[in-house]
């Protein structure tokens, strides 16, 4: 495993880093609960030392069960990577910025991007216990919160920071205005942003900034949820309620499916899986620090371990973007 520092922190992150959202089973479909907590033994076993989750996802279990798989594990060769500022639970009394309507086991929830102080505080808490610690190696903004002020939510941050609930303080979905901005109260770690090879458009401005500025960009859904995997161009199937159904509509299949097997030959050639390709190329991006891959069982989380052993000279990469080209 390659180990990369996050910006201007101590933090030393592995380049592949375990990304739970489907752990928590809502919008994936479910979840078998052993399968995850294997996944994650399985990704510290093969040199995964950071965990990124989140309390939105599946309500709370994503981080209860990275809880129970850290048990008794020694906790400063863990990163433990979470977020805070999406409501569901109404506890931010109509506040905030409404964001979607999320469905639990047929109930709606309604969604809210909320960044005050007060409720970041008592999310800290929550994920905490969750976790089963007493502070985080990083702490992210989810999304954006138009309601509330920038400067406030970094405000919070760096609060937490001095009371050594937190490492480090960092930011997701943000835009460049938005971390020049932030960057006016608080000197940020990252910047969590969706990146892949399907969706390169933080190349354009963000990336040029974070590199300039030494902020850590944490890339993820490298692999577009799955679909860069090329299984759901095979025999893979998706359950009724996992939110891909409507996710993998953005991209145009055919193109999808052309450029997968116009790189596949080269995995081949080095005795890798596609995903393991994918994720290798985008670890070796301009500004790219770490990068997130789900796994729902110790098979997939092994997998994406190893991806980080895959060597891709400049003509294999040239190839590679030669091919992204046509997309």
């Amino acid at each position: 495993m390659e180990y990369r520092n996050l910006g201007k922190t101590d933090l030393n992150l592995s380049a592949i880093t375990y990304g739970a959202f489907a752990i928590g089973g809502n919008m994936w479909g479910g979840n078998e609960q052993q399968d995850s907590i294997d996944a994650v033994h399985a990704s510290l076993d093969h040199g995964v030392t950071s965990l990124d989750t989140a309390p939105f996802y599946g309500f709370g279990l994503s981080e209860e069960l990275i809880g129970q798989a850290i048990k008794g594990k020694d906790r400063t060769k863990i990163q433990l990577l979470s977020k805070f500022g999406l409501v569901w639970d109404g506890s931010n009394n109509g506040k905030g910025e409404f964001f979607f309507d999320a469905n639990d086991n047929g109930k709606t929830l309604p969604v809210y991007k909320y960044t005050a102080k007060a409720n970041i505080i008592k999310e800290v808490e929550e994920s905490l216990k969750r976790l089963g610690t007493d502070y985080l190696d990083l702490l992210q903004l989810h999304w954006p919160d138009a309601t509330t002020p920038i400067s406030e939510t970094m405000e919070a941050l760096e609060s937490l920071i001095q009371q050594g609930k937190i490492r480090a303080a960092g930011v997701s979905n943000y835009s460049l205005d938005q971390l020049k901005e932030a960057e006016k109260s608080i000197s940020l770690a990252s910047n969590q942003l969706s990146y892949s090879m399907l969706n390169r458009a933080i190349e354009k401005d963000v990336i040029p900034y974070t590199i300039e500025n030494n902020i850590g960009i944490i890339a993820y859904s490298p692999l577009e949820r799955g679909l860069l995997t090329g299984k759901y161009f095979k025999d893979a199937t998706l359950k009724s309620d996992d939110h891909r159904n409507g996710y993998f509509g953005q991209f145009d299949p055919e193109k999808v499916k052309s450029f997968l097997n116009a790189i596949e030959p080269l995995a081949i050639s080095k005795n890798a899986s596609l995903s393991q390709l994918v994720l290798r190329w985008t670890t070796l991006q301009p500004g790219i620090t770490i990068v997130l891959a789900g796994a729902r069982n110790a098979t997939q989380a092994i997998d994406n371990a190893k991806a980080i052993n895959i060597s891709i000279n400049n003509d294999e990469l040239e190839f590679i973007n030669k091919e992204l080209a046509k997309l």
